[in-house]
């Protein structure tokens, strides 16, 4: 019986492969032709019901609270099936033994009285053992299982009788000294291919950066003609065309292939460059964005695989953001830009919020104004206290930049600090409209939170603050604003940085 996963890896490639099915069990070893086609209609049925049907034609009675507890009792009272049912009235041996196999597959009790190893546990015993690292009782105990129990996982894993390897000398000895000599060539035919295995498994992981576990066979033959270069100094080509099943003229072409040189070179150090010299804080689009209007003609596609061969990621992380609603301090005004956040002029339209920052040295607080227009900052005031005098600043500052005939309408969340009599005042005073959120409802906000998210992204997250005191935050926050303003570009604006778009149109300096 094939579980759900072994069914569904089955189906994607019969999809993949053109409901080619002799290409699926070829790959895969399983299932038969016929079987292949029962599980595809099964599949096609479940897509239109929405009806999962189970494996094995019938739903267990027990759920899988049930089962847990049943897997509990097992481990803690000496691991004993007959106990647990007795215990606890339920289920049979079979299905418990199927449990323990599902829910704690490395537990299982083995019939001499140790735990049950994983194939994993079971190749370093077996390497511990032809390395002489202790007899074979000894290192029975330190893996906690039997002598005889290592034995054969020493003749399954390696084979009772062993070839000797080509590139091991033997030198011709007397008759009597045959058997015992013969044992030692068998033992170093073993070393020397659990130690081909085990640089293989080594170099896929920190050569190639895949999974410890993949499987040689499955990388392609890029990948596996890097290998075998990094590895022809240790150990014949012929034996490594062997583990790896290349043949030697795709060997050789892939190698030509690969003493290239690369045709990205250039586009390769410009990216490095344009990622680094932002702050690692620009994807794809942007890096590509800045290329063609440098005159560089390359595809958004070659930037993407550059940035991750390059491994240049932009780091991103997501957290429960600042929230300054207090009650109903004053009476709330309307929504009255209704989630329209467009201009056709710089000062109609300005967002206001506040963020929070929380850092080892303590917590900082950002109160910015932003223009719908082109999404600049206006103003911004930095402070350690989230209180009336941070936002009343910047809304000072930002008032200032307006022309006698300019009133723009100010749109905010319900924070108390909006409701407070000193904003009310100053909003009256210079003219301006003011607008609210719904209550709890961060959607009528959005350009300004999308602005927060983008700021932390850049520059707050996959940073360390240890050792950064507040002061020098600040700083450091300050000037990523002044950055965002004048240099980080936006798509929305033709990739040009807010300022450049307003000087383009004549509306600054």
């Amino acid at each position: 019986m094939y579980s759900q996963e072994e069914r569904k890896r089955a189906i994607d490639l019969y999809i993949k492969y053109d409901k080619c099915a002799s290409d699926v069990v070829h790959e895969l070893g399983y299932p038969t032709r016929s079987c292949l086609c029962l599980w595809y209609k099964e599949y096609l049925e479940e897509q239109r019901t929405g009806i999962v049907r189970p494996t094995n034609g019938w739903q267990s009675k027990f759920s899988p609270e049930q089962k847990r507890a049943a897997v509990d009792h097992y481990l803690e009272h000496g691991r004993r099936i007959s106990r647990t049912i007795r215990a606890l009235g339920y289920p049979s041996k079979k299905a418990l033994s199927e449990w323990i196999g599902e829910l704690a597959p490395d537990m299982r009790r083995q019939r001499g009285g140790g735990v049950q190893l994983s194939e994993e546990q079971k190749r370093s015993a077996v390497i511990d053992l032809c390395s002489g690292k202790g007899s074979v009782k000894e290192i029975a105990e330190a893996y906690s299982t039997r002598p005889g129990a290592l034995r054969k996982w020493k003749a399954d894993l390696l084979g009772k009788e062993m070839k000797p390897m080509s590139g091991i000398p033997k030198d011709p000895l007397p008759d009597d000294r045959d058997a015992l000599l013969s044992e030692i060539e068998t033992l170093k035919a073993q070393i020397y291919r659990l130690k081909l295995e085990k640089d293989i498994l080594e170099g896929t992981a920190e050569i190639l950066k895949k999974d410890p576990g993949v499987d040689p066979a499955n990388l392609s033959n890029k990948e596996k003609a890097a290998l075998i270069d990094a590895l022809r100094n240790e150990y014949p080509l012929s034996l490594l065309l062997s583990s790896f099943k290349i043949a030697k003229s795709c060997y050789f072409y892939q190698r030509a292939a690969l003493s290239k040189p690369d045709k990205h070179a250039v586009h390769r150090a410009r990216v490095r460059k344009i990622f680094d010299g932002n702050g690692g804080r620009y994807g794809y689009r942007r890096i590509h964005a800045i290329l063609v209007r440098d005159g560089d003609k390359v595809s958004e596609k070659v930037v993407l695989r550059i940035m991750k061969e390059e491994d240049c990621e932009v780091k991103t992380k997501h957290r429960r953001k600042y929230n300054s609603y207090q009650g109903e301090v004053t009476p709330a005004v309307p929504n009255v830009i209704e989630r329209d956040f467009d201009a056709d002029a710089p000062n109609v339209k300005w967002l206001t919020d506040i963020t929070e920052f929380h850092i080892p040295a303590g917590k900082v607080y950002l109160s910015p104004i932003l223009d719908c227009f082109d999404g600049l900052a206006v103003s911004w005031t930095i402070g350690t206290n989230p209180d009336a005098g941070l936002v009343n600043d910047s809304l000072d500052l930002a008032a200032s930049s307006l022309s006698g005939d300019e009133h723009p309408l100010i749109h905010s969340d319900r924070g108390a600090h909006y409701r407070w009599p000193g904003w009310i005042e100053r909003m009256d005073r210079y003219g301006l409209t003011r607008s609210m959120s719904k209550k709890g409802c961060s959607p009528d906000n959005a350009a300004c939170e999308g602005f927060f998210g983008r700021l932390k992204n850049e520059m707050f997250y996959g940073r360390s603050w240890v050792g950064v005191n507040i002061d020098a935050f600040m700083e450091i926050l300050d000037q990523y604003i002044s950055w965002y303003n004048e240099v980080r570009i936006k798509m929305s604006l033709g990739a040009m940085s807010p300022m450049e778009y307003r000087r383009s149109l004549g509306y600054a300096a």
